[in-house]
């Protein structure tokens, strides 16, 4: 009997791993639950899928997930997405998917589907989305990883892109994840240790539409489970550690054909200026317990105010030199926490900038 309980035996597991399916693919398919985590259950295909529409709907008890009551309990979930598995190899697939309820409803914690409509009724503008996800590491026994038993580590300082041990941790981690999502066909543009010591960054993007929420959703996927093979837990929370140090974010990059083209800035602008009159709206959806991370300290601007600048990191929003010298390009919203909804985020800002839309007949 293995001696941890929470890392796996990849040794062992991988003579398993070889044997012939026999024609079969295992699809994996994974949801949202009703506390912004990803859950998953597998099922057995007699052939592979050649694109989503050849997956079927299936369903899970709701009850369980805090989805639905136990009276109702049936959550069905229709595939959107798929992409490669890098744990099981090909032809096993990854199936991201959207939760429905028997009345044929989105289920209340079913974002895409709200965001998805509000993308279709605005694809015109082509609207790029890049997304920096930040996070933290934990031991099973919930320290941070690398930092010492009863104590703290040195002041930040070092440890932001550092190199070099003291200086970063659990770069193994980091690496695998960026391997598996290329392997899945993510968009994944970079990664980088970040200011707090334990604390990593990876992006996603540029993507168009709904297709950024489904990506970072799935790379999200991607690192709890390559964390399980460490016996690491992953936290998402805007304010891991209180005191002096570095909150987490999900700075949203956001790019218009119109703001790219010359003469942007005047579209960046006017977007800008959207974003400050719904303020409050944004920060509704931009995560929980964002107050302990919007401070105004740690290159975080006031929850309760709007500001933005030029090369600012301590505004709401912030505008790079360079676009500012080319005079077109993109901004960043900073206000988004570690654990707010791509879908929520993507959405809002669409709607913000180029209004909403009619509710949905039933």
């Amino acid at each position: 009997m293995a001696e941890s309980t929470v890392i796996s035996n990849t040794e062992n597991l991988m003579k398993f791993m070889k044997l012939d399916q026999k024609g079969s693919v295992m699809a994996e398919y994974i949801w949202i639950d009703a506390n912004n985590h990803v859950r998953s259950k597998t099922k057995t295909l007699k052939e592979a899928p050649k694109s989503v529409e050849d997956l079927s709907e299936w369903n899970f008890d709701g009850s369980s997930t805090n989805q639905s009551s136990s009276e109702v309990s049936d959550v069905f979930i229709r595939p959107v997405a798929m992409y490669p598995d890098p744990f099981r190899g090909s032809p096993n697939v990854l199936v991201l998917t959207e939760c429905w309820d028997p009345d044929g409803s989105p289920n209340k914690y079913n974002h895409r589907h709200d965001a998805a409509r509000l993308m279709e009724a605005h694809a015109k503008h082509k609207t790029w989305f890049g997304l920096e996800q930040e996070y933290t590491l934990f031991d099973a026994s919930d320290k941070v990883y690398g930092w010492p038993k009863g104590g703290f580590p040195g002041p930040q300082g070092p440890y932001y892109c550092g190199v070099g041990t003291g200086r970063v941790f659990c770069r193994d981690i980091v690496e695998a994840h960026y391997k598996c999502c290329l392997f899945a066909g993510i968009n994944i543009s970079g990664i980088n240790a970040e200011v707090m010591p334990g604390q990593w960054e990876f992006q996603v993007g540029p993507c168009e539409g709904i297709s950024l929420g489904d990506e970072l959703w799935m790379a999200r996927y991607l690192l709890h489970r390559v964390a399980e093979e460490f016996g690491a837990k992953i936290s998402f929370h805007p304010k891991p550690i209180g005191g002096d140090w570095n909150g987490a974010g999900l700075h949203t990059n956001v790019s218009s054909e119109e703001m790219r083209k010359d003469g942007g800035m005047k579209a960046i602008e006017a977007a800008i200026k959207a974003l400050e009159k719904r303020h409050e709206d944004h920060m509704a959806v931009y995560g929980s317990d964002n107050a302990l991370r919007m401070t105004g300290l740690h290159e975080t601007s006031s929850i309760d105010k709007f500001t933005w600048g030029i090369g600012d990191r301590g505004g709401s929003v912030r505008v790079s030199a360079g676009v500012a010298r080319e005079g077109k390009g993109y901004f960043e919203d900073r206000r988004p926490a570690s654990n707010a909804d791509p879908y929520q985020i993507t959405g809002i800002m669409v709607e913000t900038i180029y209004g909403g839309i009619e509710a949905e007949k039933k």
